[in-house]
Parts: C-alpha cells; structure tokens; sequence
C-alpha cells in the first residue's frame, strides 16, 4: 500500500496563518523570511491522523514530508527475522519523512492524536532550488536527524538497562526544554513496548527498571504518561555511567 492510511484526514487551509506558528521557534518554519515562509506555505497541507494510524509504511512511495505540530510519531523498522526496532519519537517541531532514495526507509505511526504539516515531495525539491534559505533549514533538520540516531546507537550499545532508561528520560526532558515546556514532569506517550523497542530491551525489563528508580526516589510516576524527575543529578549520574546501582 502506498501514502497514508484511508483514516487519515486531510485538513484544507482555512486562512493565511501558518497552524506551525503556534511552536515559535520550534517549527521548521521558524526564522524564515516572509518571502521564505510565504513560498513554505503555498506548497503546505494540514494532515490529521488519531492514535495508532499510520502516516506511511516503510517501503512506500516518498511523495510527502511532514512536520509535526501536535502530538507525537513513532518511527520504526521491520528486521529481516520480523522483529521490530523503534528508531524515533517524534514531537512538535520535529521534520521527517524526507527521503533520496524516493522510498521511506520506515513507518510513521502516529501514538497521540496528531496534527502534521505535510509537504509534496516534489514541491519542496524545486522550491529548495529556489530557496537558498530554506534549504539551510532542511540541512540543519538533518544533521539532527543524524544526531538523535548516534544517541540511539548510544543506547544500543553497551549500556544498561538502568543508564539506558535513565538516558532516555533525560532526552525526553532536554527535547521538552527545546519546545519551551518544563524540564519535569515530563510527558511519556509512548508504551513500555515502544520504550523497550527503542532501547533494545524487553517489556518487563522496562517495566521492572522504572518501578525500581521509582523506589529509589529518582523518579515518580504520577499518571499514565507522565514521569516526574526527581533526583535528575542522580539521573545523569547513572546514565554517565558514575552510579553503581
């Protein structure tokens, strides 16, 4: 199957405000000239999509780029054995989708109900030979892209479970702090499988690790989807590898 799932909602323009004007300077349009954000728009869709709906599958024709200004994408990869491997989470501000080989290397997958801004493929490419400005842009999105999977490959080496999920949080409270929203209580929407899929770990190995910094009095658990750091010098400590817990 090719595109997005059917359930997918396409959300026509209403008026010439940019919905990802809302994220400041958290959005990929963000710093733009108005020439530069005035070319962005006229190629620019709204895209809504509910919990567990599918952007696009790993394998599809690469016709669109999105960028998320609700909610929360999970990226992830089918292994030649079957498994799967969580490779992202995605939050508001967060670009992708963009790919050279004209395939997606992987499925997007909304977790929360979410709003993207979705661009034609085509579009973007001929308006970034245009574009000077614009195309710096899409180069910074994608060293960052390269970044978080370095900090991935991070987590899948030779950590524990403990300074894996200890790493992890603390990127969720610094990606938080990117968005202008608190540094704790941090919101968590993603599931202990999507958690363990991402850290290379099992479900109750995430499961058994988070209640135990919760008795260590590193974190609470307020509510389903919210994590509170308590001790975030604790924290670092362990996911530097310092503590011997």
């Amino acid at each position: 199957m090719n595109g997005p799932d059917p359930l997918l909602k396409l959300v026509a323009d209403s008026g010439p405000l940019c919905r990802c004007c809302d994220l400041e300077d958290s959005a990929f349009c963000a710093g733009l000239s108005p020439e530069g954000l005035r070319r962005l728009r006229s190629i620019r869709g709204n895209l809504t999509c509910e919990a567990q709906e599918t952007v696009f599958r790993e394998g599809d024709n690469a016709e669109n780029i999105y960028s998320v200004v609700q909610g929360c994408i999970k990226l992830s990869k089918l292994l030649s054995d079957g498994r799967r491997q969580v490779i992202g989470f995605l939050f508001p501000g967060d670009f992708f989708g963009f790919s050279p080989s004209g395939l997606y290397g992987y499925t997007a997958e909304a977790i929360s109900p979410s709003t993207l801004c979705r661009f034609s493929e085509q579009r973007m490419k001929a308006l970034l030979a245009t574009t000077p400005e614009l195309e710096q842009r899409l180069r910074t999105r994608l060293v960052m892209e390269l970044a978080f999977a370095q900090e991935q490959m991070l987590l899948l080496g030779r950590m524990s479970a403990r300074e894996k999920i200890s790493h992890f949080l603390l990127m969720l409270s610094r990606r938080a702090v990117a968005r202008h929203d608190p540094p704790s209580p941090i919101a968590v929407p993603m599931s202990r499988l999507d958690m363990a899929d991402y850290l290379g770990l099992t479900i109750e190995t995430v499961s058994r690790t988070l209640t135990t910094m919760k008795k260590d009095g590193l974190i609470a658990l307020p509510s389903p989807g919210v994590v509170d750091l308590l001790d975030r010098d604790g924290l670092h400590r362990i996911a530097d590898g310092r503590d011997g817990g």
